[in-house]
């Protein structure tokens, strides 16, 4: 079984750019930039557009996160102790 690609390796290998994606796909270019950069998680509508303007299925892509997510609790030392 092959392995999973990003949306970023699935654009290099079809030569795609991300103005082409955003055209292709009809989504705002602000989430494009932000998924294909790995700094967000799309919806399933949008992992479908996304799929199709590159002539894949879902399936075909790795989706999530490229970029570790840091959970921040409470306001920082200004305010005492964070749980």
């Amino acid at each position: 079984m092959d392995r999973l690609k990003s949306v970023a390796e699935c654009m290099t290998e079809r030569g795609s750019s991300v103005a082409a994606l955003v055209d292709a796909s009809g989504l705002d270019r602000k989430v494009v930039e932000a998924i294909v950069h790995g700094q967000y998680t799309p919806s399933p509508q949008q992992r479908q557009r996304l799929a199709a303007a590159l002539g894949l299925t879902a399936g075909d892509i790795a989706w999530g996160h490229g970029v570790s997510v840091e959970h921040i609790h409470g306001h920082g030392p200004q305010f005492g102790r964070s749980p």
